[in-house]
């Protein structure tokens, strides 16, 4: 009896014990939330090249598979050790991935940077034509009416002046321009990092795509060991249910977006449209971002079929407006499905909110990531419910005025 007290009270010392560590720890990250902050983004840069390669292991991992399971099967009739064969596959496999990811790289580098670089040359070569048409619109502005004439001349004599002295100046043009130099400088580097840690992103997928299944293996191990056998087998049928939206939800909307960029390809050829490929390419990248995605692609295409024709642009819009109704309405739906059965409502929000936390990876992962959160805390209140011996369809509670305590009856 004396034990079974003792054990009662070092049980309840040690939770009161981690309340109060839980709560300082808590208060300090709110009292020292910049520090924090500045924590976090350090560990993110250094790991970095981690996060790269778990991304890109996770979305090869369905070639991967497919490439491993086939191997496995043309290796059935070789007279070898299973062990070997399995490495073998595991290579081809590998290799395989390397291959599809290095076209998929190349494929788009080749369409996007030979069309940026047409686009460029366009623009600068349609520069003076642009000039004369604005000159000859703000001459017969000004012919009309002195006084518009009068005002923006006196406007533009200040700012020559301002620009005179801001060039003569010594903290002036000269400042800019090391500022300029600086930020080129920065940029440079920022893509020689960028381009040092995709490449041992890369090393990094190769290990996981290889060691995931032991991966996987070490992890359940983990949970089994520190958790009941009921709530264990709870917590891995939660990340197979992660792991269903993410992957479903990803993988659908690649090729919603491959579809997409096609689709919007063949129609601006029909239409005849100038800078057709890199449009597309820009479409159907930025439509991997659920509900603003056609619309962020759009506004740098319009802007650039704007320079050369205004009735073409006018009609891309047109086009784009039809498109994204037909992807969000027929097309998104069959690929999807009800991957993460969110309401319109609640994928806006989940757009909106963890766009404005994480930046353009936010807008991607964040209706899934919703859509986790959202079925976790709908089966937590379904089973408080069910445990109160409470209705768990929504329905019932429309009308509600209250329930009655003793014969749980619903009184509408």
């Amino acid at each position: 009896m004396k034990e079974h007290r003792f054990r009662e009270y070092v049980y309840w010392g040690v939770t009161a014990v981690a309340v109060i560590v839980s709560c300082i720890l808590v208060t300090l990250v709110f009292v020292r939330w910049q520090t924090v902050c500045q924590a976090v983004r350090k560990v993110n840069i250094i790991l970095a090249p981690i996060t790269y390669g778990a991304i890109l292991a996770y979305l090869l991992s369905p070639v991967y598979n497919r490439l491993r399971s086939w191997l496995l099967k043309l290796l059935e009739k070789v007279s070898i050790k299973e062990q070997r064969k399995d490495n073998l596959a595991k290579t081809g496999a590998t290799v395989g991935s390397l291959i599809f990811l290095s076209i998929v790289i190349v494929g788009l580098f080749s369409m996007i940077i030979p069309q940026v670089w047409e686009s460029i040359k366009g623009i600068i070569n349609s520069i003076p034509s642009y000039a004369v048409v604005v000159s000859g619109w703000i001459e017969e502005i000004f012919a009309s009416n002195s006084n518009i004439e009068a005002a923006v001349l006196e406007y533009y004599n200040q700012g020559v002046e301002k620009l005179i002295s801001w060039t003569q100046s010594a903290t002036g043009l000269l400042a800019n321009i090391e500022r300029f130099l600086a930020g080129i400088y920065t940029g440079i580097m920022n893509i020689i990092n960028l381009l040092k840690n995709l490449l041992i992103g890369i090393i990094v997928m190769v290990y996981l795509l290889n060691m995931k299944d032991t991966l996987c293996a070490q992890g359940k191990k983990i949970i089994y060991g520190l958790f009941p056998i009921h709530g264990a087998n709870q917590i891995i049928e939660k990340f197979r249910f992660v792991h269903s939206v993410f992957g479903g939800f990803i993988i659908g909307k690649l090729v919603d977006s491959l579809l997409i960029g096609i689709l919007t390809f063949v129609w601006l050829s029909i239409l005849k449209m100038p800078y057709t490929l890199l449009i597309s390419v820009i479409i159907g990248v930025t439509n991997v971002i659920p509900f603003f995605g056609p619309f962020i692609g759009a506004i740098p295409s319009a802007i650039l079929l704007l320079l050369v024709s205004p009735k073409q642009c006018v009609w891309f819009l047109i086009s784009i407006l039809v498109i994204q109704q037909f992807d969000g309405n027929i097309l998104g739906p069959k690929i999807l499905g009800n991957s993460t059965g969110l309401s319109s409502f609640w994928v806006l929000f989940s757009i909106l909110f963890f766009g404005g936390l994480m930046g353009p990876i936010g807008m991607i992962v964040g209706v899934p990531l919703f859509a986790v959160i959202y079925r976790l805390i709908s089966e937590f209140i379904s089973k408080r419910l069910a445990g109160k011996q409470l209705s768990t369809d929504t329905r019932d509670y429309g009308e509600l005025d209250y329930i009655e305590e003793e014969r749980k009856r619903y009184i509408r």
